[in-house]
């Protein structure tokens, strides 16, 4: 039968050419839904008789290509990937409690997932204490009905490795679970399931994807867990683009060589800056004079700390300002991890959502500036930082 014009554009180019060869690189499915011959088919693969795929908020190939790095990597059992870093956060969170229930959060965290638990938690009657888990005991804090412990490997924005494998000990002696948001780390650095954590999120808009052109997260956890979240997934459907995902996997084929250049540059970049009569500290987990860098040493891998860093300007806010004013090709970005070295402030980006008594409990300034180390040679960082600092 003779198509007409317009059938003809629409319905020819839709299968690939027969090739005794294969895409070296992984095709992108770039699909919002799959076709069935038949509802027979269909209902197999929905009732999971069948493998196939039925709409990408369920899944994509791209998604699982994904999933499949993660976990291995990461040494879980299976992975999910989402829309941004804040839709893994929450979904690893709300998929784990219910009204009534109680969560253990470390005061120092990312603003935004602060903010979810303090407030969208709340509006579910669930209750938080807000701990400080470097320095506290947090035995006391259990009550009957905690059920989570929240926490971030490397704080942001102060740079504090957590002892995990201590946290999950009392974790599960309580009968809870520990959540690890490990994106400053990456599995490069710290695989926090080894050490006894249930769940692991991460913000892949970061290190993971680490170009700046995507916002994606990414759970891993066992395959029990990973059912509950899929469950709680596909009703809010945070789902990621298959592009998206694609480029995440192109990503984290260089993701070793990157963090670990990021790491050397940050270690050196926080000597230097130790040593500059215009910072009246460094937090850095990778220096001596860390607190918890015994901690660090202990649970990272490769002798590696990661490419995040902060400091403290001797003139406080106004010397935070003039000098991120003062640096030129070093850029003030509300975000981090990208291949070229930026700044933000924490106070007026990531954790503006905090009012000044949250900011001084968590130990966040308003001379504090964050650091996001790059890739570029170290000799050009250090020298835009010394000229920069040197104007204030």
């Amino acid at each position: 039968m003779e198509k007409s014009f317009a059938s003809k554009l629409i319905h020819l180019g839709e299968k690939y050419p027969e090739s005794v060869s294969r895409s070296k690189s992984l095709p992108i499915t770039m699909t919002s839904v799959f076709a069935f011959d038949d509802v027979e088919t269909l209902d197999k693969v929905y009732e999971g008789e069948a493998k196939g795929y039925i709409y990408t908020r369920n899944g994509n190939p791209v998604h699982d290509a994904l999933s499949e790095i993660m976990f291995n990597i990461e040494e879980g059992e299976d992975a999910l990937v989402y829309s941004s870093g804040m839709a893994a956060i929450a979904l690893s969170l709300i998929s784990q409690l219910k009204t009534g229930d109680h969560i253990i959060a470390a005061n120092v965290l990312y603003g935004g997932s602060f903010q979810f638990i303090k407030t969208e938690l709340a509006r579910f009657n669930i209750e938080v204490s807000f701990v400080d888990i470097i320095n506290e005991d947090i035995t006391e804090y259990f009550r009957p009905n905690t059920k989570v412990v929240y926490v971030e490997t490397i704080s942001n924005p102060l740079m504090e490795a957590v002892d995990l494998e201590k946290l999950a000990d009392i974790t599960h002696q309580n009968n809870a679970k520990l959540i690890v948001d490990n994106t400053f780390a990456t599995p490069i650095i710290c695989q926090p399931l080894l050490l006894g954590a249930d769940i692991v999120a991460y913000s892949a808009t970061k290190y993971l994807c680490g170009h700046s052109d995507v916002t994606a997260g990414i759970i891993v956890a066992n395959k029990e867990t990973i059912r509950k979240i899929y469950a709680s997934g596909l009703l809010y459907g945070p789902t990621m683009s298959p592009f998206d995902a694609w480029l995440v996997v192109r990503s984290l084929r260089t993701l070793e060589l990157r963090v670990k250049q990021h790491s050397e540059n940050a270690l050196k970049l926080a000597q230097y800056l130790e040593g500059n009569s215009k910072i009246s500290k460094v937090y850095y987990p990778g220096l001596s004079s860390s607190p918890t860098f015994g901690v660090a040493k202990r649970l990272f891998n490769n002798n590696l700390f990661g490419g995040m860093l902060s400091i403290d300007l001797a003139g406080g806010e106004k010397g935070a300002y003039e000098l991120l004013r003062n640096l030129e090709t070093i850029n003030f970005v509300p975000s981090l991890a990208g291949v070229s070295t930026s700044t933000s402030y924490p106070a007026k980006t990531s954790h503006r959502s905090l009012n000044d008594e949250e900011l001084r409990k968590a130990n966040i300034s308003k001379g504090l500036i964050r650091i996001s180390t790059g890739l570029e040679s170290i000799h050009d960082i250090i020298e835009e930082f010394d000229m920069a600092l040197a104007k204030i």
